[in-house]
């Protein structure tokens, strides 16, 4: 053999060796827990398709026809998603049956965008125990964002306490004398807000808020309540309530003559869900703060993100109603489980998954408002905390002022 051959076979070998070894290497990063495979991610989801809450179930269809949408796409790095969305009634005895049937026995890899303040608290100890990530959980209660204690839950919109801040300021600066109604529901989602306004009304609390009413989610109608409100002689009513009841409310108000300054939680804000059902003339004026472009809204109509979230709902929810603005909360909720996914890469460790939730810089999913961004660290699991007010005018929601940075300290 000669020497020419001798080195074209050792050179032969030696590229046989890198590409093994690099082979090897790859493989060596991939690293999964329950619930990933080469193949498959398997996310677990709770919605309230029935029961008192049921307006939400939209989002949890919205979620499944977007997995579907990135199957078809050839998946998440090569993965396909196995989405499994299961109805819980917003009951949370039931909420910890589907959670325990998920990772039990459906053996997800996590949970993802499960709703409902009360029913993802009966559950929070229990993923947390098992340390399987209760991920962008579908509420804006503050104690999702604490990390040190909760390490596997981290919410995703605002967070309610925040938003009734800037209620409680925007209050203040506009009706300084202002007679206040309080309605809301009797569960940690109606407290979280009612807090929020303690925060800024603090020892003035008993001159601004003249009356109070809270509510049952069983209850099959909240009129008495709004009836009681309206003759504590208040001229502005903060309501706090689930789109059923704030439907009921808004109508109710108006069938009674009562006009008060009204200020709407903005996980009620759906035209479609409440404005409509209320009554869009009883709806006319009613404020809020929101975050979500409205699909209804020809303001967007040239919009690039708007365009692609239309082009998503054309294809893979034909027939949906798009004045429904769960269903632009639910395609941004799932860009943003994609976009930690794709930065997962092969590491589909659940440790990894909330490394890459608690990692995300400037994310800006489609359907968010204009200025408003997602971003997380190890100390901060609050995705979103930036705001903008708006009133209910012509049929539909027009934004005004600036965008509202809704730190904790505000």
């Amino acid at each position: 053999m000669s020497v020419r051959q001798r080195l074209r076979i050792a050179a032969l070998l030696a590229a046989a060796v890198a590409i093994a070894a690099a082979s090897g290497s790859a493989l060596a990063r991939k690293a999964y827990d329950t619930g990933a495979t080469d193949s498959e991610i398997r996310i677990g989801n709770i919605m309230p398709y029935s029961g008192p809450a049921s307006a939400y179930g939209i989002i949890g269809k919205t979620e499944a026809a977007y997995f579907r949408m990135i199957n078809d796409k050839g998946g998440i790095n090569g993965r396909k998603i196995n989405f499994i969305s299961y109805d819980d009634g917003y009951s949370p005895p039931k909420t910890v049956e589907q959670a325990r049937k998920l990772v039990e026995s459906d053996e997800v890899l996590l949970i993802f965008n499960a709703l409902g303040t009360a029913t993802q608290t009966a559950v929070q100890k229990y993923m947390n125990g098992r340390n399987v990530p209760q991920l962008f959980v579908a509420s804006g209660a503050s104690k999702w964002n604490d990390p040190k204690q909760f390490p596997w839950t981290m919410g995703w919109q605002p967070s309610y306490r925040i938003e009734a801040r800037i209620f409680a300021k925007y209050i203040l600066k506009t009706r300084p004398d202002a007679r206040v109604a309080l309605f809301y529901a009797n569960d940690d989602f109606g407290k979280d807000y009612v807090s929020g306004l303690k925060d800024i009304f603090g020892d003035s609390w008993s001159r601004i808020v003249t009356a109070e009413e809270s509510y049952e989610n069983s209850e099959p109608s909240i009129d008495s309540h709004i009836v009681k409100l309206k003759d504590s002689g208040a001229d502005v009513l903060v309501n706090i309530s689930t789109p059923k009841f704030a439907a009921q409310a808004i109508k109710k108000a108006a069938e009674i003559g009562w006009k008060p300054m009204h200020l709407l939680t903005n996980v009620s804000i759906s035209i479609g869900a409440v404005m409509k059902p209320a009554g869009l003339e009883a709806s006319e004026g009613v404020l809020s703060a929101g975050y979500l472009k409205d699909a209804s809204d020809p303001q967007w109509a040239d919009d690039e993100g708007m365009k692609a979230f239309m082009a998503f709902a054309n294809e893979h929810m034909p027939g949906a109603n798009m004045s429904d603005t769960h269903l632009a909360y639910g395609f941004a909720a799932s860009q943003t489980m994609e976009q930690v996914l794709r930065q997962c890469g092969d590491d589909l460790t659940r440790a990894n998954i909330m490394k890459q939730a608690a990692s995300l810089n400037d994310f800006t999913p489609s359907t968010l408002m204009p200025g408003i961004k997602v971003n997380t660290s190890a100390t901060d699991f609050a995705p979103i905390e930036q705001l903008r007010m708006m009133q209910f005018k012509n049929g539909r929601w027009v934004f005004f002022g600036d965008t509202l940075e809704a730190a904790t300290s505000d």
